[in-house]
């Protein structure tokens, strides 16, 4: 090789070294916009770990919810996807099917492990791996009018089902519009308002072998709860008119005793005299509710893997997650926030914390949307009186056995 050559080589090796050591120090990040406050807190996080940690870049990138999905996937087609994602939890059914994102076991020590509130760090997992940080949660508790609850002689919230049975039926005697229990049969998370009665039961919603459990003495005893609660009057009419937000503003209008959801805003009903309590109780003690989580996923491309990780494990200390959870109104998925005044002294907050370690989430299987709608299609013929719970559910459960074998 002559010296032209050489020196041509060595330029060309010595800008190919300078061009992937300023690539392994990029760690590009898509986040989702949850509110106006997103942008700048992560904004602050990227000074904050790129002046604690020289030689890495951080670039932020805030897109809007409804243009999350496509941006996403239009990325990946084109290769120019980032090191790191805020996704919806469910999509990650999809994105592993297309072997799109990095697991993360190889990366958390069991310090890190430690931090999180076990449930909604199990809610990212699929066939044994972790392909995904819970970014934000949320979670359903049980809401319920004070007066009313006074009006009808009830001294305190129901802790079971069959107190909150009773409960119900006297708050609805009160008349004048008032209705004791507010049951969703309509739309989104029909199917959900249902699983808090059979998790009560002690029933999951797939079993060990992955077959549908709504064929279960629990899930069919489940149902037969809200049944007997439509029949006597402790619910509004037509409970398959009520999608949840129609239960929502029967409760703020004070029409409601008590009604499960997620976490209302205070302004939302300023003068509404209402408690939050835990979703009531099977006859073991048995009780679940409804975890909700985006994720924070690596995706395989990553030339930055080792720096990205580190800036999720600076996302995801305890004082970076009580900021970010507490401006956007999330609950905390880690332990130690949760042991803050901010939650711990807070009736409301400290009520729906409480119910954390109790949180299950929805498999993460594919079809699940068709489950859901046969769980939904089930439960309205039985709300309607059109099926008995054995037989109705039993059908279900085959309907959905065959789904899932797909």
């Amino acid at each position: 090789m002559n010296g032209l050559a050489l020196r041509a080589a060595l330029v060309a090796l010595l800008s190919l070294a300078s061009l992937t050591s300023a690539f392994a120090g990029t760690v590009r990040i898509t986040v989702a916009k949850y509110s106006a406050k997103t942008g700048p807190y992560f904004a602050e996080a990227e000074r904050a770990f790129e002046a604690a940690n020289p030689g890495t870049d951080i670039q932020i990138e805030v897109v809007p919810w409804d243009e999350l999905g496509q941006k996403l996937a239009g990325d990946i087609a084109a290769g120019t996807n980032p090191d790191l994602a805020i996704i919806g939890t469910r999509w990650l059914v999809d994105f592993v099917k297309r072997d799109v994102v990095e697991p993360l076991d190889g990366f958390m020590t069991d310090e890190f492990r430690g931090r999180f509130i076990e449930p909604f760090l199990q809610a990212a997992v699929m066939d044994g791996k972790t392909y995904g940080l819970p970014i934000s949660a949320s979670a359903r508790a049980m809401y319920y009018n004070k007066n009313l609850l006074e009006k009808a002689g009830i001294a305190e919230p129901p802790k079971t089902w069959d107190e909150l049975k009773a409960a119900a039926e006297k708050i609805s005697a009160l008349g004048e519009g008032v209705h004791g229990f507010g049951l969703q049969g309509r739309e989104t998370e029909t199917d959900i308002y249902y699983y808090y009665a059979m998790w009560s039961q002690g029933v999951e919603i797939l079993d060990e072998n992955g077959r549908s459990s709504l064929s279960s003495d629990g899930a069919i005893a489940a149902a037969r709860i809200y049944k007997e609660l439509i029949d006597k009057g402790g619910t509004e009419p037509n409970v398959t008119a009520y999608a949840r937000a129609d239960v929502e503003r029967l409760f703020k209008q004070g029409k409601i005793g008590m009604m499960i959801t997620a976490p209302l805003l205070k302004e939302d009903a300023p003068n509404l005299n209402y408690g939050i309590a835990p979703i009531p109780a099977g006859p073991t003690g048995a009780r679940g509710t409804y975890g909700v989580t985006d994720s924070i996923i690596m995706f395989k491309t990553s030339k930055s893997k080792e720096e990205a990780w580190k800036f999720l494990d600076y996302l995801f200390t305890t004082e970076m997650r009580a900021r970010f959870t507490q401006e956007e109104g999330f609950l905390p998925v880690n332990k130690e926030e949760a042991k803050m005044d901010y939650y711990a002294n807070d009736p409301n907050r400290k009520a729906f914390t409480e119910l954390l370690p109790s949180a299950r989430f929805t498999p993460l299987v594919a079809g699940w949307d068709e489950v859901a709608q046969k769980t939904i299609d089930a439960l309205q013929k039985i709300y309607l009186g059109a099926g008995e719970p054995d037989a109705t559910l039993k059908a279900a459960a085959e309907d959905i056995d065959a789904i899932l074998k797909k």
